[in-house]
Order: structure tokens, then sequence, then C-alpha cells
């Protein structure tokens, strides 16, 4: 696949082959368009902060400095530098300000003029230590309340059919187990939200059939694997890991849906007769702000392979970004023939943070089966799909740092269903 140019001006605003399976033949065409909307990562709310985020009292030149002395841990081109959106805390100090009420409010005003059927929520929903039953202090219903409820209910306007489907992310996980179960209870039970477990698989009503969701729960996943540390040289090239991540003992995989996580992806992409797979995670395949990529490489090696095969797209936050890149497949199913597949973050619903452009051309030299179409940081955002007949059409949408949730699209990108034509040998 030809690599798309990605515009430095754009950057700074910002397994083995296995036989082939036949799938069920796909159902008709649905009379009319689908859409929905793609956030992630927003349960960023100043009401949660930890203390070390406001104690000592910063004053605003304090705070960039801090930013700015993280820019150059980080590797990131010094002359780029500029800070997230910030605000003023109770207590008079500075900090990064939250996207969670401006994105909410931008992505209601967006289904005004935009088919929203249903909406995807890509995990990290509760910052920073997800529900905690009460061991700091504060009580989870409140916590429920103010992260879910308040910002994010009034999408249940958009039709009595509308649900917001959601994975859990790594910082959903922060406390214990019981406390990530208790966020999937009240998900589970309180519309317009939904889950079905950790691991689930969902056709939406008002698909018609046409969508079938597959979510995964990737910390878990990746729990049950060896991962390395991230590490960067001067240029933000990749080092060699030699520090391993220690998982909390309770995002281990459990039990036998969770070890059986991969195998039982491949079984339900493959059997499943939707015109459109979708498959729904927290860690990205890919992405570019250079912090990531490890827990990248150990997905792609899991779970790659299986999308390549049969899904026509992986959405994905973790990274407080907007991205597309594309897969050509290459790697995970050698000799193969099927076309690229589109792995999507969305990750900006209420943090932000910056591209490292110096990584992503040292990733984009190292990996010839990557191309970045777009990417773009220190936004805050979502993205909105819509899928008619066999073509989607992805947009990117920003609002301003100063509130106001109005909306400004920033990028549209095209692609076929990929699904039930595939080519492995």
């Amino acid at each position: 696949m030809k690599r798309p140019w990605l515009p430095l001006s754009l950057a700074l605003l910002a397994g083995c082959a296995q036989p082939e399976r036949t799938a069920p033949a796909p159902p008709a065409v649905p009379v009319r368009d689908i859409g929905f909307l793609v956030f992630g990562d927003h349960g960023y709310h100043l009401d949660y902060l930890e203390a070390e985020d406001y104690e000592p009292p910063r004053t605003r030149e304090q705070f960039i400095a801090a930013e700015r002395r993280d820019w150059r841990e980080d590797k990131r081109p010094p002359e780029e530098f500029r800070p997230p959106a910030m605000t003023q805390y109770r207590n008079g100090s500075w900090v990064a300000a939250s996207g969670l009420a401006p994105v909410a409010n931008a992505m209601r005003d967006w289904c005004d003029a935009w088919q929203c059927d249903f909406a995807t929520m890509l995990g990290d929903n509760i910052y920073p230590n997800g529900a905690t039953l009460g061991t700091d202090g504060r009580d989870d219903a409140t916590r429920f309340e103010t992260i879910f409820r308040e910002p994010l209910g009034p999408l249940a306007e958009l039709g009595a059919d509308f649900r917001i489907y959601a994975a859990l992310g790594n910082h959903d996980w922060k406390t214990s187990r019981a406390g990530a179960m208790a966020e999937v209870d009240y998900l589970t039970r309180t519309a317009p939200f939904y889950m079905d477990g950790i691991i689930y698989s969902v056709r939406p009503p008002a698909a018609q059939g046409a969508v079938e969701l597959f979510v995964i729960d990737t910390t878990v996943l990746l729990g049950g694997q060896t991962v390395y540390e991230d590490a960067l040289a001067d240029d933000a090239s990749e080092l060699r890991p030699t520090r391993r991540e220690d998982p909390d003992r309770w995002v281990i995989p459990k039990t036998r849906s969770e070890r059986d996580m991969v195998a039982w992806l491949e079984r339900s992409l493959a059997g499943s007769n939707a015109r459109w797979k979708i498959v729904i995670g927290h860690h990205p395949l890919w992405s570019s702000a250079g912090s990531k990529y490890e827990q990248a490489r150990v997905l792609r090696r899991l779970i790659l392979p299986a999308l390549c095969r049969y899904a026509d797209a992986y959405l994905a936050g973790h990274d407080h970004t907007l991205e597309l890149h594309y897969d050509d497949c290459s790697q995970a199913l050698p000799r193969s023939t099927v076309a690229p597949l589109p792995a999507i973050v969305s990750g900006a619903a209420a943090k932000q943070r910056a591209l490292n452009t110096a990584f992503m051309r040292h990733q984009l030299a190292r990996y010839p089966e990557l191309a970045t179409d777009w990417a773009s940081g220190l936004v805050w955002g979502f993205a909105h799909l819509t899928l008619s007949g066999d073509e989607a059409t992805l947009r990117f949408v920003t609002t301003p740092d100063e509130g106001s949730g109005t909306t400004t699209l920033e990028h549209t990108a095209r692609f076929k269903r990929r699904s039930g034509n595939a080519a492995v040998p």
C-alpha cells in the first residue's frame, strides 16, 4: 500500500498464516446509512484529581515549566512545545483542563446535524483510579453521576434505541477488580450505557443487524503477557526494552473467558454474518505520541491476525490523540492479499497529549506495514463513522480549548468494508 504523506504542519497541530475460513454471507444492505460516535478517555474530571496534581499550588508559569520538562523527557522536538489546555483549580493552582463537558456538548450538537444511531466509549472512563468502592473517601454513586450521567446522559435524547457501548481501560482497573466490576455493573443497568461483561459482542438495534461490535478488554489481555516499558533514544527512536511492566495482580486473566479472549475474538468474527464487523479495545495497535508502542507491539501479535482476516476496523483510545492508521497486514498474515486494516485512535475526549513527530518519523521508517493517514495531538475531540453500504466515512471533529463545545471538522477519510473479502493462503 502506498504511504500517504503526513504533513508536518498537521502533525504540529496536533503470526503464521492459517487456512481461510468462509464467513456466512452478509445480510442485505440497510435501507439507510448508519452513523455512530467514537470517543475515548473521557473520564478526566477536576472533582477527582489526585493531590499531586494541585499540591503544592503552581502558578501558570510553573505549570508551563513542568509541562516543558515533561516534553523534553518524552524526547519531543523542543521547538514544537506548547502546553495543553489549562485552568485554575479551586485552590488557585494551575492544572490541565478537562474537555469532558465540552466534548460531550460537541457530540450532542454534532448529532443534531449528522446521523448518530449509537456511540462507542473506548475506556479510561473514570480517572484517575476507576471506581474505588470508597477507598479514596469518595462515593462511587456520585462519581458515576458526575462522570457518566451528567455529561453523556443527554445523548439518550437521540432515540429510544440509542446506546453507548463501553469498554474498560487501564485506569478503570487501577484500584481493584471489584472496582472495575462495580463500573461494569453500573454501565450494564444504566441507560443509555451498555455493557455485557468486559468481553462481549452486540448488534446495535438501530443498525438493523448490519453492524456487530466486538468488545475486548485489552488491559486484562495484556495483563497475561510479558510487556516491556517504552524507552526512547534522544532522537526519539525506539531503544531495546529492558524493564518489564509489572501489572496489578487483579488485571491478570482469572476466568476461562479472559484467558480465551483472543480465540473468542477470532471465533466470533469468523462466525458473524454482520455486514460490518467493528472491534473495540482500549489500547491502540499504532499511535504517535511515543509512549504506548511496547503495549501496541504485544497487542498486534495477539489480535492482528484475527482482525486482518475478519474485521473491518479497530477502534481504540489510550493515547489522548486523534489518529487514523492503516496496517497492511503483511506481518500478521504473510503472503496474504487482504485489504489494509483501518486502526482508529480516538482518545481525546477529556485529556490532551501531544504527538511526538520525531518518533512518528522513526516509526514510519521502521515499520513498512504501517501507513499513517492523519494524526493530531493537543486537542479535544472525537470521531464519527458513517457506514453507507460497503463504504465507511470517518470524520475527526475537535472542539476548542476555551470550552464552548462548538465543533470543527478536521479530517475526513473513506475506506471500504473488508470483511468477507479476505484472501489468505
